[in-house]
């Protein structure tokens, strides 16, 4: 299991780097995305129940921003904001970025970093639990989020699990702790 100091996040470098970034062009691809995925898989909203009508906060620790995810069939929607500025949402999710991301490609167990503190759960924790329940269920890899295919999205799903893997190692060596080198 893993354990607060050892829960890997980007140096703060990252984050400076990003924070001035203009996010409109970020918020309409994810929410294009997110959109052309609910077409594609209209299972998952019937998985996601009510949840679809609740708005959560995605707060990576290490990020300058916060994501609020609206799942509604007709206007699902990702705003980027501050984290000052999740106060429509009825569910928060926080954990550094690279928790976060593993606990999507099935890095990290999900109660694991919960009960290690890693990752927290703040306001209604049942719609956050059916989220990662349909997530899990779902099984989504890269290739998939992003439309694709075939060789396609084997091709993105190789490239997107080595960058991954190249990212976390960066992220330990640069907290001091000690790790194997990237493939």
């Amino acid at each position: 299991m893993q354990t607060p100091s050892s829960s890997p996040s980007l140096p703060p470098v990252v984050s400076a780097l990003i924070a001035p970034l203009p996010k409109a062009p970020m918020e309409a691809l994810l929410t294009r995305l997110t959109r052309r995925l609910i077409a594609r898989r209209p299972d998952l909203l019937r998985r996601l129940g009510e949840v679809v009508r609740v708005p959560v906060a995605i707060v990576p620790d290490d990020m300058p921003h916060a994501f609020l995810l609206s799942l509604d069939p007709d206007h699902s929607r990702v705003r980027i904001c501050g984290k000052d500025r999740i106060g429509e949402a009825q569910a928060v999710v926080r954990a550094p970025l690279l928790v976060l991301l593993g606990l999507l490609d099935g890095t990290y167990d999900g109660d694991a970093m919960f009960f290690s503190r890693d990752l927290r759960i703040e306001g209604r924790t049942e719609h956050v639990l059916a989220l990662r329940n349909t997530l899990e269920e779902a099984d989504l890899t890269p290739g998939e989020f992003l439309g694709l295919t075939g060789e396609g999205a084997r091709f993105v799903n190789r490239v997107g699990d080595g960058l991954l893997e190249k990212v976390r190692w960066f992220a330990a060596r640069s907290s001091g702790q000690r790790g194997g080198q990237p493939s």
